[in-house]
């Protein structure tokens, strides 16, 4: 018999077993009281996660609620930075994720040794650093953004600043035209958002010309000029709430359209397709979808898979995140 240790070790995640008659949800709730813990929840993993998280959100509201709460333990339901990112914010608390595995493309995209050799040909420019990326990488960046406050924080520095933008160069381009800035883009993206077809996105709207089109500014450039509003996962949120117009095409990870859909029940909401075929005919994020009730069963269970950062890297990224929630007040 393998121990939990053995079992994340060699797979990524608790595989222990369960039994046939557990009522899942009620038993996440009871471990979660019992053990004093808090479940995060990105707006990208599946419907039954976020029905039972304390706090869904993006990036932002995640880490600035990562960084406040009280609770002894942090269960983040999402991707493997953000479980990084909650430990580097706080670091006395036990961060633990379902899924190891549940990782990111665009994080991965931005391999830290060939970021720092990046860096080092731009001595005298400022890193912003998209949160979606690595301890490391935020360990070499001066502030992290979120697509919720990167105009806010480019608007923020002086206009002779020169500045790096890493690692999602369709975010860093977007940012650019928006605030006039000239920013030297690392070449990142992610695999989610490029994939959002150009093709079947235009049959689309020929079928639903009534249709109002909001896009992830993660999109490529193509898909955002044409679209009718950019903004963050909680930014379309909001539009889709606020907005007099019934029917929308969404342009980002399908997993959003849950909540959207409580939110606004009388609205018709399309996902953009994929260029890949598959079951939806959205863009869903593999990653995201490595999150499910069981694993977050075991991972509060046993808590594990646990999140370590090395403290000399999680103090040097710690400045970067401090210094973007310092700059997010009022978001």
């Amino acid at each position: 018999m393998t121990t939990i240790e053995e079992q994340v070790s060699r797979y990524g995640f608790v595989t222990e077993k369960i039994g046939e008659d557990i009522d899942l949800i009620a038993e996440i709730n009871r471990l979660k009281k019992e053990k004093n813990a808090v479940i995060l929840a990105h707006y990208y993993v599946d419907g039954a996660i976020q029905d039972l998280a304390d706090y869904i959100g993006d990036s932002l509201g995640l880490s600035q609620q990562a960084a406040a709460t009280e609770a002894d333990m942090i269960l983040f339901c999402g991707v493997h930075f953000m479980g990084e990112t909650a430990k580097i914010l706080s670091p006395n608390k036990k961060v633990v994720i379902p899924d190891l595995n549940a990782g990111c493309s665009l994080a991965d995209s931005a391999p830290a040794d060939k970021f720092a050799e990046f860096k080092a040909r731009y001595p005298d420019h400022l890193v912003i650093s998209y949160i979606n990326c690595s301890a490391e990488i935020k360990a070499l960046t001066d502030i992290v953004c979120t697509s919720s406050n990167a105009l806010q924080i480019v608007n923020s520095l002086p206009k002779d600043q020169k500045i790096i933008f890493a690692p999602d160069a369709n975010l860093g381009r977007y940012v650019a035209q928006k605030t006039g800035r000239e920013m030297v883009l690392w070449d990142g993206a992610c695999i989610v958002h490029i994939d959002i077809s150009r093709e079947k996105l235009a049959k689309l709207r020929e079928e639903n010309p009534d249709a109002v089109l909001i896009a992830h500014p993660e999109c490529k450039e193509d898909i955002l000029l044409q679209a009718d509003f950019v903004s963050s996962t909680t930014g379309l949120l909001k539009f889709v709430k606020e907005s007099e117009h019934q029917k929308f095409i969404v342009a980002t990870e399908a997993g959003i359209l849950h909540k959207m859909k409580e939110s606004v029940p009388g609205k018709k909401l399309i996902p953009a397709p994929g260029s890949d075929n598959n079951t939806c005919a959205c863009s869903e994020c593999p990653y995201m979808k490595m999150n499910t009730l069981e694993k977050v069963y075991n991972a509060l269970r046993f808590e594990q898979p646990e999140i370590q950062v090395p403290e000399d890297i999680r103090l040097k990224a710690y400045g970067s995140l401090e210094r973007m929630l310092e700059l997010s007040k009022g978001i």
